[in-house]
């Protein structure tokens, strides 16, 4: 069963109080997770473009209301009736175009080229550019640049092709030149604009005519720097062959010096002589910190260490503000340009991805933290980005979404991988959350499974303003962009959801509450003000508002505790806040800032069914006398007889009970007469590689015992309901002053039901 649906839309309300002071008493925002462009296979595609409401541009949709005799449709968004244009004449009850069929909410159209486009265009419509740290242990560089030569391998013969390497300075390297290796050397310790970049390359306006040849390319440019990779693949190869590290000496007691802003900074330049509407993505392989130059996250001094959350509380983190400043003006250009960066970072420590976040999450672009490029977590990944076929990730640039909905509703914004448009509309709220103050944002790349998260406003103040009469409401999400191969593509979704008619009975809107979708939306909206607001507290932000939502929504007699009961509607959510206040998304003391704003990036670009189990990691349990079964996240899950798997998103764990342990270091798989031993090792096996196979990035596999180093990996996700406090039970006693869930639950109920 997949819960997205054919529209891949999920709300956290899916029926609507009519007015703005019964909407904030349902604690929980109204929002929507769209997944613009999944491929769900019963989407279908027509090969044109939709017909649009000439008041609010809406497309025609399953819900407008068709006057066949009059041959007009009124549109469900702002009641407008439009006139059918002549080819719709042959419209009757009997005979409707597709884009009017109930179960087709959501459509894909093929759009025409534009007239006057220069059809050679689509010969190149993707560039690649790989920005490559020399400074690394030899080790190290040949794993990254293996990858790098095995994805340049994966390639389309049309995609074209570019290469920067960096260290103490970046290097562009002339690819159009394959007898003599040739490079253009950028000094790592100044900022460089992008006008002086295209001047240093030869690039600059004056010394270039225009687009030749209709490839959407200066011709110098593409001659030189970017070339299809069937022409460049055996230059490429040869350069990386004899690439070495960076050869600058560096001082004792130092950091090498290296200039990863810089770097980044000639890329974008380099793309941005590349004529607009070009899908290109600049892939940077970091394995340290930028310590030269623009972007510098830490000094030369190896005895400074790296900022931690506790520098950044205390203003203690000297070049966060200018660093995070810096990637900020570089995700603008990158967004004007429509371009996409991505960033593989393997290194022991961090290198600067809290800084870059905004360059990464505002254009759509891939982020993979791993310690090593040797490690599968990079390697798998990376493949994927260039694979083809059912795993690959369906790579699209350019794509704009516009969002359309029924009066008196508002969009406050959007959580996830896009940016503004800036463009104001009547249906833009007053109110701003993440990426706001428009109905048009840009995605400069997006694939199958981005997905964002829209805020709306019920905006009205009273019951009787609503001028269709019915009692429903309408989202339509547009979503323009163009796929792999060059097409042009327009996604529609329209959803429709009910008002509920009473302000008094909270009944119907029990009915319609998502807790899955309210869960991940709560943690969503908690990271983005624990990196906005200064003093917000989270854990106590998530329990007043839990407090609040059980004294709104639980069935109760005042301040009888043992009375409190919820609807199955809501009966999962204070395990799911109770889950969240113990994830790495709200305590992050013992992450690094790096790896916040990496599982924070993963959070707001994935679907609510892996978000929720970032959030609330599923575990399953193994034994000889049952089939695989779901377990309680809980302590108390632990058995020396059995298997449990752990699925946490970013790591998936297969934990051994002692016994099992034991008879597999006796060797007992290995005796013809313990076939049902030999599956039960086996199982959990096979169901984590499935889990791995379909997911981006690849998680981390960790395989340990019960007693084991490894098991903390399992330990810190479970509930501690036997912790070292009453520790009489048999079970693993879990090390932990956090309050169990059992505690937990029993305060909840006190405080809601207080008069």
């Amino acid at each position: 069963m997949d819960p997205e649906g054919i529209d891949g839309v999920r709300m956290t309300w899916n029926i609507w109080p009519r007015t703005k002071i019964e909407a904030s008493k349902c604690v929980v925002p109204f929002a929507a997770s769209i997944s613009p462009i999944r491929h769900h296979r019963d989407i279908i595609s027509l090969p044109y473009a939709p017909l649009c409401c000439a008041n609010c541009s809406a497309a025609l949709n399953a819900y407008a209301r068709v006057d066949f005799n009059a041959k007009l449709w009124i549109c469900p968004i702002c009641v407008h009736r439009n006139k059918f244009p002549l080819h719709y004449h042959q419209i009757s009850e009997t005979n409707l175009p597709q884009e009017l069929y109930a179960q087709y909410t959501t459509i894909e159209y093929t759009l025409p080229d534009q007239p006057g486009a220069a059809p050679a265009a689509a010969d190149h419509h993707s560039a690649f550019v790989f920005v490559l740290d020399t400074c690394m242990i030899e080790e190290e560089f040949d794993f990254a640049k293996s990858a790098i030569k095995q994805a340049i391998g994966l390639f389309p013969d049309n995609a074209l092709v570019g290469f920067v390497s960096f260290g103490t300075q970046a290097h562009v390297h002339e690819l159009g030149f394959s007898d003599l290796a040739k490079a253009y050397v950028f000094r790592g310790d100044a900022e460089v604009s992008k006008e002086q970049v295209l001047e240093q390359l030869g690039l600059a306006a004056s010394g270039r005519r225009g687009p030749i040849g209709g490839y959407g390319f200066s011709n110098a440019a593409l001659n030189r720097f970017l070339l299809p990779a069937s022409e460049c693949e055996y230059t490429l190869d040869s350069l990386l062959e004899e690439l070495q590290t960076d050869q600058w000496p560096v001082k004792a007691g130092c950091r090498p010096l290296r200039c990863t802003g810089v770097a980044l900074s000639v890329a974008v330049g380099l793309l941005g002589a590349c004529s607009p509407g070009t899908g290109a993505r600049i892939i940077a392989l970091v394995g340290g910190p930028c310590s030269e130059g623009p972007g510098t996250i830490v000094s030369k001094d190896l005895s400074e260490p790296l900022r931690s959350h506790k520098d950044l509380d205390k203003g203690a983190a000297p070049f966060y503000e200018k660093a995070e400043k810096f990637y900020d003006g570089l995700a603008n250009q990158l967004v004007d340009q429509g371009h996409v960066l991505d960033i593989f970072a393997s290194a022991l420590d961090q290198v600067g991805v809290a800084e870059m976040k905004a360059t990464v999450e505002r254009t759509g672009g891939l982020v993979v933290l791993s310690e090593s490029y040797g490690h599968s977590v990079f390697k798998d990944s990376f493949k994927r980005v260039f694979e083809d076929g059912e795993q690959s990730l369906g790579l699209c640039s350019n794509g704009i979404l516009k969002i359309n909905c029924s009066k008196d509703i508002k969009v406050q914004g959007i959580i996830g991988p896009c940016a503004s448009s800036q463009k104001k509309g009547p249906s833009v709220g007053d109110t701003v959350i993440g990426e706001g103050n428009t109905t048009e944002w840009k995605m400069c790349g997006l694939d199958k499974s981005t997905c964002l998260t829209v805020f709306f406003d019920i905006s009205s103040s009273d019951q009787s303003s609503n001028p269709s009469g019915d009692n429903l409401l309408y989202l339509q999400f547009l979503t323009s962009y163009q796929n792999p191969q060059g097409k042009k593509l327009l996604s529609v979704t329209t959803v429709c959801r009910q008002w509920a008619d009473t302000d008094i009975s909270t009944e119907e809107l029990v009915q319609g509450f998502d807790q899955e979708t309210a869960a991940v939306v709560m943690a969503r909206l908690a990271s983005l003000r624990m990196e906005t607001e200064v003093e917000f507290d989270a854990t106590r932000w998530l329990d007043r508002n839990l407090i609040r939502i059980c004294s709104k929504f639980g069935d109760y007699r005042k301040d009888e505790p043992n009375s409190f009961t919820l609807n199955p509607n809501f009966s999962l959510f204070p395990q799911f806040i109770f889950n969240l206040r113990r994830s790495q998304f709200v305590q992050v003391f013992n992450n690094s800032p790096d790896e916040t704003a990496y599982n924070r990036m993963l959070l707001n670009r994935e679907n609510i069914s892996n978000a929720a189990v970032m959030i609330q990691p599923s575990l399953t349990t193994y034994s000889f006398n049952s089939t695989p079964q779901p377990a309680l996240l809980d302590a108390a899950s632990i058995a020396a007889d059995r298997i449990l798997l752990l699925d946490s998103y970013f790591s998936i764990v297969i934990f051994h009970g002692s016994t099992i342990a034991q008879w597999r270091s006796l060797g007992y798989q290995n005796q013809p007469e313990h076939q049902a031993f030999v599956q039960l090792l086996q199982a959990p096996q096979d169901d984590a590689q499935m889990i791995v196979h379909g997911r981006f990035p690849m998680p981390r596999l960790v395989v340990c015992d019960q007693h084991g180093s490894q098991a903390r990996f399992l330990l810190a996700k479970l509930n501690p309901s036997a912790s070292y406090n009453e520790s009489e039970t048999m079970n693993d006693v879990i090390f932990t002053d956090d309050v169990n869930l059992q505690v937990f639950y029993k305060h909840l109920q006190k405080l809601a039901v207080q008069s």
